[in-house]
């Protein structure tokens, strides 16, 4: 295993297709960040889920996800499970995204996740930032989609517990679903941590990196 860094990161763009999905997939990368550099920027969009109930869950979390970072979140209200019916407007709300912040990292889904929303909005990322270092979360869910990441975040202990009371407590909505509990986000992050000889992680793929190894 292979240790490298990203280098001092000042703007973060976090997307998701749904209300949480940022948090399970990168909640516990969100929280190492943003304690260790306060004052990020984090420019997040959420494409579905606005306007109701499931806004303010988001809002509350990424703000707890997000301790002392500069947030600044947009949800939209596209209707869950019909992105490619709407694809025009999330390459739109994509490509604002893009026009008013300048990221070190992005946080995206995969493009081979097996939800079609998850998955549309990974395709608009990679056109919209292409010279960037995008890391592409995973969420577990019923498909059984999870595949061999290529990326670590090593967590602390506390961070990954952390992670996980922050789901239970500002999701109350998604609290009945079945694979929804503190087992599979512990459970998971587990695995990725014996993956990288860490006790707890979060996984990621990268499709391009480009090396600095002479500067």
């Amino acid at each position: 295993m292979i240790g490298l860094s990203a280098g001092l990161v000042d703007r973060i763009v976090a997307v998701g297709a749904h209300c949480d999905d940022i948090a399970i997939g990168a909640g516990g990368t969100l929280l190492t960040l943003c304690r260790s550099r306060p004052g990020v920027r984090v420019d997040a969009l959420v494409l579905s889920g606005g306007g109701g109930e499931r806004e303010q869950e988001e809002r509350a979390a990424l703000a707890a996800f997000c301790p002392d970072a500069d947030l600044r979140l947009t949800v939209l209200k596209l209707p869950d499970g019909r992105m490619p019916a709407h694809w025009e407007e999330a390459k739109t709300a994509v490509e604002e995204l893009r026009e008013r912040t300048e990221p070190d990292l992005v946080l995206a889904p995969r493009t081979d996740d097996a939800h079609q929303d998850h998955r549309g909005l990974a395709k608009l990322m990679t056109t919209a930032f292409r010279d960037h270092l995008v890391l592409r979360y995973e969420i577990v869910k019923w498909d059984g989609d999870l595949g061999r990441p290529t990326a670590y975040q090593p967590l602390t202990p506390e961070a990954a517990e952390e992670k996980v009371r922050l789901l239970q407590e500002h999701y109350p909505s998604q609290r009945h679903r079945p694979w929804y509990d503190r087992e599979a986000f512990l459970g998971l992050a587990r695995i990725r941590g014996i993956e990288c000889h860490a006790r707890y992680a979060e996984a990621f793929d990268v499709a391009k990196l480009t090396l600095n190894l002479g500067g």
